[in-house]
């Protein structure tokens, strides 16, 4: 499923427009600087906690030692912070058919 067509399903479930329901995902997705509500909470090191559904945190990988596959080269990998997602319990059963 992808931004549109989650947009349909929002509007018919909830009963309004398409835009609007697509201006209500942008606001809770939106990854532009100082948009998204979930992109803000983890650029200022928070957390997302939806109930039932999961978390969106973030985690920070240390600075390691890696490899050129090409030329088996050794490469210094710096220390990153990436974004991630824990499904909650509820999310887990329900995909574990």
């Amino acid at each position: 499923m992808n931004k549109t067509q989650m947009a349909e399903k929002l509007a018919k479930k909830c009963d309004i427009t398409k835009a609007k329901a697509s201006e209500v995902l942008d606001a809770i997705f939106d990854t532009k600087p100082g948009q998204g509500i979930i992109a803000v909470e983890l650029d200022a090191g928070r957390f997302v906690r939806i109930a039932g559904f999961g978390t969106f945190d973030t985690n920070r990988s240390k600075a390691r030692m890696g490899r050129n596959p090409g030329t088996g080269e050794p490469i210094q990998i710096p220390a990153k912070t990436h974004a991630r997602f824990r499904p909650a319990k509820g999310l887990k059963d329900r995909v574990a058919k």
